[in-house]
């Protein structure tokens, strides 16, 4: 009898090590970005040493009924949209776009719709380096911090309301959610663009007004945007029939490539960005997450500044494994989140590869605090408009896909955060 208190105590030892071992990870790669994938991969093999003294099986934790076919898929799309972001780079389209843009602060507020719009085509990481190519042309590269600040926001604002749009919605797409679940997050989106796009453009537009391009945009390819659409509809068709949407883009890549040429020189570096999240990842999935606070509406306002500082993709993992929210509100929050600070979203790291002015904590906060602002006006928005409605993911199947009739109500299972209260999405 006397024995038995010290399982408890253990356990709960353990699992403070845990989530000490991953917020140091988090808190690595903040500090030393360039170490990232190191970190990142350290941190994994620190959670799995731990996890092999505790009663789960890793074997069966990562094998294809349960971690590894979401790690799989997760890893396919991350390098399949590498290529997609390419072939419509390529294709000469974000040229044609910008000639349509209008001199002066309009320009500029339309540039970073432009942007929005692109990243729930393509992904907010192509739709901030498209952007930002075409700012380094049009502003002349003096571009505003707060400017560059409000174009990662729009970037991961415009994504957050597309399963193919973010890294994030994509897991929680590959993880069971209905499409038109994550469709919601545009309200938020759409009126936190409205708010900071003004400040942001005026803040552009006194350092240096948008000037049009002389020399007139190169033809469009026709064939390659064949293929972004062959892409775009792969990766939901085969999602809907077979759960593993990445088959689906890689078919599309692969049938393309005989007729529009890959580039896949976008591969290497993809590849370094894939092992660092998938990585993230699978060391989140092994969190207990029966010690996170209870998903809530608050909790979810949190993730969004805690993503800001520590990446989103864990973070998003862990929501998934929580099984608990209300998959539109938690798809805006930690997709935009990660906007207000550089470092906060793969988006950012890409801008400030660009401009490297842009890495300052300090500069981007102050400079771009209509981001967090906006942020919180796009979140309440979504709760007024829409309501809180937390479900299990798996509930996708038990009605029409996006309708929230099969929500259960504050209190019941299914809100609670606790594992046990809630069955295991499907998908992955």
């Amino acid at each position: 009898m006397a024995v038995r208190p010290r399982a408890p105590l253990r356990k709960a030892v353990t699992d403070y090590l845990l989530f000490g071992l991953f917020a140091a990870t988090l808190l690595g790669i903040a500090r030393f970005h360039k170490y990232a994938v190191q970190i990142a991969l350290a941190g994994l093999v620190s959670v799995l040493l731990v996890r092999l003294a505790t009663p789960m099986d890793i074997v069966e934790h990562f094998s294809w009924h349960h971690e590894g076919r979401e790690l799989l898929n997760l890893a396919g799309l991350l390098l399949g949209f590498a290529v997609l972001a390419d072939y419509f780079e390529r294709s000469h389209m974000p040229e044609k776009l910008a000639e349509l843009l209008p001199a002066g602060k309009k320009g500029a507020f339309l540039l970073l719709i432009l942007v929005a719009v692109l990243s729930a085509l393509l992904d907010n990481i192509a739709a901030a380096l498209i952007g930002g190519s075409a700012a380094i042309t049009l502003f002349k590269r003096k571009v505003h911090i707060g400017y560059l600040a409000a174009m990662v926001a729009a970037s991961n604002a415009g994504g957050a309301g597309s399963v193919i749009g973010d890294t994030t919605t994509t897991m929680i797409w590959i993880a069971g959610a209905s499409p038109l679940w994550v469709v919601e997050a545009a309200i938020g989106a759409v009126v936190a663009i409205s708010f900071f796009g003004i400040f942001a453009s005026a803040q552009q537009n006194s350092l240096q007004p948008l000037v049009k391009a002389e020399e007139k945009a190169p033809p469009v390819d026709k064939l390659k945007l064949v293929v972004v659409g062959m892409i775009i509809v792969g990766t939901i068709s085969t999602n809907i029939l077979l759960e593993f949407p990445a088959a689906g883009v890689w078919a599309a890549i692969l049938i393309g490539a005989l007729f529009s040429k890959a580039n896949w020189k976008v591969l290497p570096p993809a590849a370094t960005g894939m092992f660092f999240l998938i990585s993230l990842v699978a060391a989140a999935s092994m969190m207990p997450v029966e010690r996170l606070p209870a998903a809530s509406e608050w909790t979810a306002l949190g993730l969004g500044f805690v993503s800001a500082f520590f990446d989103n993709i864990p973070l998003t993992k862990l929501a998934i494994e929580q099984n608990s929210y209300d998959w539109g509100i938690l798809a805006y929050a930690v997709g935009y989140g990660g906007s207000m600070v550089w470092f906060g979203s793969s988006a950012g790291v890409a801008i400030a590869g660009l401009f490297t002015e842009a890495k300052s904590v300090k500069q981007w906060v102050f400079q771009g605090w209509h981001v967090a602002v906006g942020y919180v006006l796009g979140f309440f928005a979504m709760l007024f408009i829409l309501g809180w409605h937390a479900h299990p993911i798996d509930q996708k199947h038990a009605g029409h896909g996006g309708e929230h009739g099969q929500a259960p109500a504050h209190g019941e299972p299914g809100e609670t955060g606790h594992p046990g209260d809630t069955p295991k999405p499907s998908g992955g």
